[in-house]
């Protein structure tokens, strides 16, 4: 290799490089039946969501990963401006709220599998069968933690596979055959079709509680925030990358609602089966049923394989904390590929003992709501947490060097923030679509796992010691740490002149 090749800069992130990036990282189909229910009504809710959360919640992260690029992720970004008492809250429900989504993600494969079988009626009897449902999720989860134990190498080829394979394609699939079905198949869309229907009806008011969910389905994108500084121009081209990643997310969610909701009606729309029905009958209008259960097949391997990387990236991130003191060092225990072993089995144990919801829920939809609703509220804790460290930080840290700026930081935060609140608080109420029995106690159930999940973390911290920290920990200390040192080491000369001249 010649001196002249050994000296050129390493390679930089174009534009569609980090827009795919961010939509392999959001996009998840088992959230489409949920906004279906809305016909073109969905329109309204993908947009409105994208602009008060999916396009700040970008932004924002992209100017806090780069501005602080040490260890830590969101619990340095939260604890730099609000200490880390709400830093280590703030990482805590990362780590949590994908507790109740191992069950939720892991119903929507069970009921991919159950698909494979092309007799329908069979397939749908066995997705709505709750002891199936729960066998499947414990089995297979347990079968991931061993997966995840194995280590990190595997991690990057089964996201970008699983990315392309599970969601990708399928999501296509379906939006090409629902738009063909609209055009050539002779027969009417079983939605109003008119200018007025893209207004959903808002009268009722526990009718657009299902629209909530795609807060969820939008988060994550903050994860590929760090890969800002590996582009050039970062300051102009960021912001295209997120736009056409905002776009190409909202199209790919949109279309595929869609393309379900003009063939599945909406009162016969399922969470959990509405999907693989469409496939069924889009497939039997295209005169090849067979490949419904080479689709389910795939739904299933991205699901499946998804769930391996979201147990070992928050747990890698917790670890990474647990070991500057803010974990007891049980939890810091790591097997020979380094992946915290203990913290894996509490999360896996904690994840069994929700999964029982299936069998004391009504139905496994809702089950299967409830435990969505839950995975907002505790992700959304975390996005309150940043949208305000993103308006704090601005303040209080003016003189960080910055290698991004969001552009009207202010405005972009605020309008997530809001965002985030709004859809928190409508996460409490039950949906009127499905049946969760008592309004009541899906009320009381939520706000009673929202509280322990909240107090958990903030009890933890508060009986940390500094025993806890692992003397090998090389986590950096926080800004306003550097800078009360510096000022201590600058007065301590002056302190002892002092004395010595008295």
């Amino acid at each position: 290799m010649s001196s002249a090749t050994q000296n050129q800069p390493t390679a930089k992130m174009s534009i569609a490089t980090i827009a795919i990036m961010n939509i392999t990282a959001v996009v998840s189909l088992r959230f489409l039946p949920s906004e279906a229910e809305y016909g073109l009504g969905s329109i309204f809710f993908f947009a409105f969501a994208a602009l008060v959360f999916l396009i700040p919640m970008a932004l924002v992260a992209a100017e806090l990963a780069t501005t602080y690029p040490e260890k830590g992720g969101v619990f340095r970004w939260v604890s730099e401006a609000f200490g880390p008492r709400l830093g280590f809250l703030a990482m805590a429900m990362v780590w949590i709220e994908v507790i109740p989504y191992f069950p939720t993600v892991l119903t929507f494969g069970a009921v991919s599998i159950a698909f494979i079988d092309p007799t329908v009626s069979v397939a749908e009897s066995i997705s709505a069968n709750k002891w199936y449902i729960t066998s499947f999720v414990l089995i297979v989860y347990w079968i991931s933690v061993a997966i995840a134990l194995r280590g990190v190498g595997i991690f990057a080829s089964v996201s970008k596979w699983c990315g392309i394979v599970g969601t990708i394609i399928p999501a296509g699939i379906v939006t090409l055959l629902g738009f063909a079905y609209l055009m050539f198949s002779g027969n009417k869309p079983l939605i109003e079709l008119s200018w007025g229907a893209l207004m959903p009806d808002f009268s009722n008011f526990s009718t657009v509680v299902l629209a909530a969910s795609i807060f969820l389905a939008y988060a994550g994108m903050e994860m590929n925030a760090v890969h800002v500084k590996d582009m050039d121009n970062p300051t102009k081209k960021y912001p295209i990358a997120i736009t056409i990643a905002s776009l190409g997310t909202v199209a790919i969610f949109l279309l595929s609602t869609l393309g379900i909701a003009f063939i599945v009606p909406a009162q016969d729309i399922n969470l959990t089966q509405s999907l693989l029905l469409a496939y069924d009958l889009l497939f039997k209008w295209l005169g090849a049923p067979w490949l419904g259960s080479i689709v389910a097949v795939m739904l299933a391997f991205g699901v499946l394989g998804g769930v391996v990387t979201w147990i070992a990236g928050p747990n890698t991130g917790v670890l990474a904390v647990a070991k500057a003191g803010y974990l007891p060092r049980w939890f810091q225990k790591t097997n020979k590929h380094g992946m915290g072993v203990n913290l894996m089995l509490v999360q896996a144990v904690i994840v069994s003992i929700l999964s029982i919801t299936f069998v004391i829920m009504p139905s496994v939809q809702a089950a299967f709501q409830i435990l969505s609703q839950l995975t907002v509220i505790l992700y959304l804790v975390m996005y309150l947490l940043m949208f305000a460290a993103g308006i704090r930080l601005r303040r209080t840290q003016p003189d960080r060097p910055r290698p991004y700026r969001a552009p009207a930081m202010y405005l972009w935060a605020s309008l997530g923030f809001v965002g985030s609140l709004l859809a928190f608080a409508l996460s409490f109420v039950p949906p009127s679509q499905i049946a969760v029995g008592s309004p009541t106690s899906y009320f009381m159930y939520l706000v009673v796992l929202v509280v322990i999940f909240v107090a958990i973390p903030l009890i933890i911290y508060a009986q940390r010691k500094p025993s806890w920290r692992d003397p090998n920990s090389d986590f950096e200390p926080f800004t306003w740490e550097v800078k009360a040192a510096a000022n201590t080491a600058a007065t301590a000369p002056s302190a002892t002149t002092a004395s010595s001249n008295s």
